[in-house]
Order: C-alpha cells, then sequence, then structure tokens
C-alpha cells in the first residue's frame, strides 16, 4: 500500500484529486464527484476540526471490535459498502471549495508526518500505529478515487 505520509504519494494522490472534474461521473456508489470531496474530508475533520461528535464507549468498543479491523487494515474496500452517519453526504456541496480543502488536508497530514500519528487517538477506534493510520487514510481516498476513474 501507498505511504499517504510519503510526498512522493501523497503528490500522486493530489494529481489523481487534479484531474476530477465537477462533472466526474461514479462507476459506483449514489455520491456525486462533489459529495464525494466532501464524504472524504469528513476523515481529515475528525483529525483536525473537532467538529463531529464522537462515540460513546460503548459504540466505541464495538467499532473496535466489529469494524476496525477492516478500516485500518490493508484489504480494499469493496464497491457500495454502506458508512458511518457522519460520512454521509445528501446535500449539494461546491466541487471547488471540497477539493481544495482536502488537497489541504492531505498536505498538512503528510507535512506533519507519521510520528505525529503514532498512537493517535481515532475518535472510533482509540489509539492508531501510523501504519494503521496510513492504511485507513490512504485506502479510504484510493477507493474514492477509483470509483471516479482518477
Amino acid at each position: 500500500m501507498k505511504n499517504i505520509f510519503n510526498k512522493k504519494d501523497t503528490d500522486e494522490v493530489i494529481k489523481r484529486i487534479q484531474t476530477l472534474k465537477s462533472t466526474s461521473p461514479a462507476l459506483w456508489g449514489t455520491m456525486n464527484v462533489s459529495q464525494m470531496l466532501a464524504h472524504c474530508n469528513v476523515s481529515y475533520e475528525m483529525i483536525y476540526d473537532n467538529i463531529h461528535a464522537k462515540p460513546n464507549l460503548l459504540l466505541k468498543l464495538i467499532l473496535k471490535l466489529l469494524v476496525k479491523k477492516s478500516v485500518v487494515g490493508e484489504k480494499p474496500y469493496a464497491k457500495s459498502l454502506r458508512t458511518a452517519p457522519a460520512f454521509i453526504i445528501k446535500d449539494s456541496k461546491d466541487f471547488d471549495k471540497e477539493k481544495s480543502r482536502l488537497i489541504a488536508y492531505i498536505i498538512k497530514t503528510q507535512e506533519l508526518g507519521d510520528n505525529y500519528f503514532d498512537n493517535k487517538e481515532s475518535n472510533s477506534f482509540g489509539p492508531l500505529t501510523k501504519n494503521e493510520w496510513n492504511n485507513m487514510l490512504y485506502k479510504h481516498l484510493d477507493h474514492h478515487l477509483s470509483q471516479f476513474g482518477a
């Protein structure tokens, strides 16, 4: 798997994002491209912006036991998987704004580096290793960029 903390890999992801247009069609799923960008931004909002509710202890335990492995592991996501409520984007989004925000978050993450993320607390899963953070962030981006042919 590529490394979201590596500048070369980050630059490649950003180039893929730059190929998207506001009219890029989805190859699967129900989101349009603007909603997909906003959806990808949620991961970074949870890291940097503290605007999403954190799960209670019981839900966090359930997520750790039932979901964590599939989210932070190396196995790619299947198409059209269900997502957590915070990640569901139903309203219209500004394509250019969401694209710029996502690129800025990716750059910030790469510049902070993997050591910043090593044992950093995840809202849903508790402390994660830098490898788990990478897997979660990179594979989510890769999945959705592939969804739009990027």
